[in-house]
């Protein structure tokens, strides 16, 4: 996202575009790649309400939130674009709000990648993560990406 310090990151939160929805896909490439034609969208506060959940020193994947709206809801998956967006956008409320403040440092993207859309960056989040006992480890030479190391072991069930 871009210009970030002239959005309302609470607005765009508590904005649900006419969410929750479902739609049918008919694409056959994409009803193999998720494993069904029932695709749930989800709006984004609900995103920011999954990731508070998450106690300290526990992990949660983006890949986890989509499974668990698709299952509550029904649907064979959660679309995967609007929530990478609505997962930066929860971040980045959390982060313009002065209280109540959502954990999302701990939410990371797919095999525990850092989400270099939060604020402050990756090291933002890389030292946040640290603060709570994971270990960040760097991965590639050119296209250089941070994960935390055996995230695994720390995953918060949903």
């Amino acid at each position: 996202m871009a210009n970030e310090d002239k959005k309302d990151f609470n607005a765009m939160l508590n904005d649900s575009k006419d969410m929750p929805k479902f739609q049918t896909i008919t694409d056959e490439k994409s009803i193999e790649k998720y494993g069904g034609d029932r695709m749930y969208f989800a709006p984004p506060i609900d995103y920011d309400k999954v990731m508070r959940l998450v106690p300290w020193g526990k992990l949660l994947t983006v890949g986890a939130i989509r499974e668990y709206f698709a299952n509550i809801n029904g649907a064979d998956f959660t679309e995967p674009i609007t929530a990478g967006i609505f997962v930066s956008i929860a971040a980045w409320a959390s982060f313009q709000r002065n209280h109540d403040k959502t954990p999302y440092w701990r939410t990371l993207k797919v095999h525990g990648e850092l989400n270099p859309k939060y604020p402050g960056g990756i090291e933002a989040q890389k030292k946040l993560l640290e603060r709570e006992g994971h270990i960040i480890i760097q991965k590639g030479r050119k296209n250089i990406r941070y994960y935390v190391k055996d995230y695994e072991k720390a995953l918060f069930t949903l």
